[in-house]
């Protein structure tokens, strides 16, 4: 039986830590609407084990709208430092409340502030709207207790595939490529 991909992923994510890689966890993610037109944007990776790769963010941004109509998606880490990438394939599901909850306590508050006045992707009207909101909301919750919008969530992509790529000399790049199968991975090489 082949090695975890999982457990791949997380060690390389945490040798790109360790090598100063900006960003580590800014990944790029692919989704598309419902007639399959595609769009792609970075979000933050928060966390990865066995049952996927969960980012967070507002349920009415564009994002948030096309996993709804169509919750297949993919993502893309790329560190170039290490010379490394992975790609993930999958379908995702909406994490539970307390989940997404956990997560949002551990935003700083103007992080939480910022996410609560805005309608991710929706038109806006004037920057100074916005920020009119965003102080009116601070003023209403002094402290640190700002509640998490019913809309705002996390997001988890179950892999279905997960490649491997390593930078190679004259362009042999090594690729692998880990599909889920009844009962574990299936692993393959790829030409570069």
């Amino acid at each position: 039986m082949p090695p975890s991909p999982i457990a791949r992923f997380r060690r390389w994510y945490a040798e790109a830590e360790r090598a100063g890689a900006p960003l580590p966890e800014a990944v790029a993610l692919a989704t598309a609407d419902a007639r399959g037109r595609p769009s792609v944007r970075y979000v933050l990776l928060k966390h990865a084990d066995v049952r996927g790769f969960v980012f967070f963010t507002d349920g009415r941004s564009r994002k948030g709208r096309e996993l709804e109509a169509n919750p297949e998606a993919a993502l893309a880490c790329y560190w170039d430092a290490l010379g490394r990438q992975v790609r993930v394939e999958g379908r995702v599901v909406v994490v539970d409340g307390p989940e997404a909850d956990a997560y949002w306590a551990t935003r700083p508050r103007e992080s939480r502030l910022a996410a609560s006045a805005s309608t991710q992707s929706a038109p806006l009207a004037s920057r100074a709207a916005l920020v009119r909101r965003w102080r009116a909301l601070g003023r209403r919750h002094p402290g640190d207790d700002v509640p998490r919008p019913p809309l705002w969530r996390g997001y988890r992509l179950a892999p279905r595939a997960i490649e491997f790529w390593t930078r190679g000399e004259s362009r042999l790049h090594r690729r692998e490529r880990f599909e889920r199968r009844r009962g574990g991975w299936r692993r393959r090489l790829l030409q570069p």
